[in-house]
């Protein structure tokens, strides 16, 4: 049992991140007696909570250094989970981290093999799946009390919060993809999306995508932030009964069963109608209960309900409905994406279907995509480039000639591979001997550079701005801005966003940018 109030819980957690969402964490996590620190940049608000919940305030590394915190609840942006759920679990931290676990799928399967290394537990937050009326629902559909299921919709409406670090898709509809999943009990095989972009024109502001599941089950999930009215229901259906589960509604009528039914007369469908049955719930808040299964879960060693191997599966349904938005997709006959004058292709190239091309992007001679790669705006792919499949290069990246990128590697936005550098997958390859099964993701993260014929061993994580020089053969993670030569590649210094090496004061000889050293391996830049 976690105990229920400020006596005290056996589990100390640090939150990191208490802005709109992670002052929620930090109340509860507080009220479970388990609170341990605060850590935000914005210094005003982390005192405000302070004060009010008696836990002091610190910075991410001396809570990573601190025995006495087992865990870190992490609630920063979206585009930070993955560098912090990262760092956290290589301290030996257990993490919980709000969705997304990250924001690519390679990220995301190093965060999982690495929890599973370390044996930490990895848990992503999925709020809805801890919903006393959604736990409910769950545990009728596996009775059997909705008989074989056969279709389920689902919306998440409301005006706002527009976000501008990640579209709708990403921003609503993971916790209704989570409930879909857990409620089938696998993946879907096909995946299709629209989209609507109003506000902005890279950033969907409304999405439906819809589901095909092996056994003949479908879903469609319906996400607004531009909806006049909120709305947050789950509607299941099954050949014996149908559910909706609607939060808007008071807790007795959160969950209604309906026990409608199809007969058939003379070879004519005529529906049954019956009235709704309201299902009894134990009233709780979601947020308290999730808070409380992370710390059950960290003391028993259990596995987290939504580990993150489940976060990775939603990740993996998200990522096919991004391919397939309408307005950002290029995957109809390579004659069309000829035709299609934002992005240019030397009819040398080859593109196998699908793959997406953002606008901008410049394809040149003899380059061959390989299905399912996705390449972000403004990029150029040089002569002799090999991408594929399953890779996922970032906006305003420049790949030059003779550079191959294998499944498993994710470059993110403005990255710099030079000539002839070289990508592994396989850390022992045998001509003899099918490794497939075997790939290993490697990450390189914004800004990076990789100079000509320098080699990336395959399984780690190139930092943001890091420069790898010419001919280095890369064999473990290289920090953020670090400047590594030599084979084995090994850090001889520190560069600047803008490339340039720095000196003994850090500060940028181009740009002025001053940084400073948190440890022998990082720094940061002096805001």
């Amino acid at each position: 049992m976690i105990p229920s109030g400020a006596s005290g819980c056996p589990v100390q957690v640090a939150v990191v991140g208490c802005g709109y969402w992670g002052k929620n964490l930090v109340r509860n996590f507080a009220e479970l007696g388990a609170l341990a620190a605060i850590c935000d940049p914005n210094r005003a608000a982390a005192d405000e909570l302070a004060n009010r919940y008696r836990a002091p305030v610190t910075e991410f590394e001396p809570v990573l250094r601190d025995p006495d915190i087992a865990g870190v609840a992490i609630a920063a942006p979206a585009a930070l989970h993955a560098e912090l759920t990262h760092r956290a679990l290589e301290a030996g931290k257990h993490v919980f981290v709000e969705k997304p676990l990250a924001l690519t799928l390679a990220a995301a399967e190093q965060l999982c093999a690495l929890a599973e290394r370390q044996d930490r537990r990895l848990m992503v937050g999925h709020l809805m799946q801890y919903h006393p009326g959604f736990t409910r629902l769950r545990e009728l559909v596996h009775e059997g009390a909705l008989g074989r299921l056969q279709y389920i919709y689902s919306n998440r409406l409301n005006l706002g919060k527009v976000r501008r670090e990640e579209d709708i898709l990403w921003s609503f509809a993971p916790h209704d993809l989570s409930m879909i999943l857990s409620l089938v009990g696998e993946e879907p095989d096909e995946v299709t999306a629209k989209g609507g972009y109003y506000l902005h024109k890279t950033i969907a502001d409304v999405t439906t995508t819809h589901l095909a599941f092996p056994g003949g089950e479908q879903a469609h999930v319906f996400v607004s932030w531009l909806h006049p009215f909120k709305e947050q229901k789950l509607v299941v259906i099954g050949d014996r009964a149908m559910a909706v589960f609607d939060d808007g509604q008071p807790w007795s009528r959160k969950l209604l069963l309906y026990p409608h039914r199809i007969e058939w007369r003379e070879a004519q469908p005529v529906p049954q109608r019956a009235e709704a049955d309201p299902v009894s719930l134990e009233e709780g808040e979601p947020l308290n209960l999730e808070c409380r299964h992370f710390l059950h879960c960290v003391m028993t060693g259990s596995r987290p309900r939504t580990d993150g191997r489940e976060g990775l599966r939603v990740l993996r349904v998200l990522a096919r409905a991004s391919e397939a938005l309408e307005s950002r997709s290029t995957t109809g006959p390579m004659q069309k994406a000829r035709s299609n004058s934002a992005v240019q292709i030397h009819e040398s190239a080859f593109v196998d279907e699908p793959c997406e091309i953002g606008s901008g992007t410049r394809i040149w001679h003899f380059v061959h995509i390989l299905p399912r790669t996705r390449i972000g705006r403004n990029c150029s792919v040089g002569q002799n480039v090999m991408a594929g499949p399953d890779v996922t290069i970032g906006d305003g990246c420049k790949i030059q000639n003779n550079v191959s990128i294998y499944k498993g590697v994710t470059l993110e936005d403005g990255v710099f591979c030079g000539p002839s550098c070289v990508f592994t997958n396989v850390n022992n390859p045998r001509a003899e001997i099918e490794r497939k099964d075997e790939f290993h993701a490697t990450l390189v993260k914004r800004g990076a550079s990789i100079g000509a014929n320098a080699t990336i061993v395959c399984g780690h994580t190139i930092g943001e701005y890091a420069f790898v020089a010419a001919g280095a053969v890369v064999t473990s993670d290289v920090p953020a801005f670090a400047l590594m030569a030599g084979v084995p590649a090994r850090r001889i210094g520190w560069v600047s966003h803008d490339g340039e090496r720095l000196g003994p004061d850090l500060v940028c000889p181009r740009s002025g940018r001053r940084y400073r050293e948190l440890g022998p391996d990082r720094i940061e830049e002096i805001v």
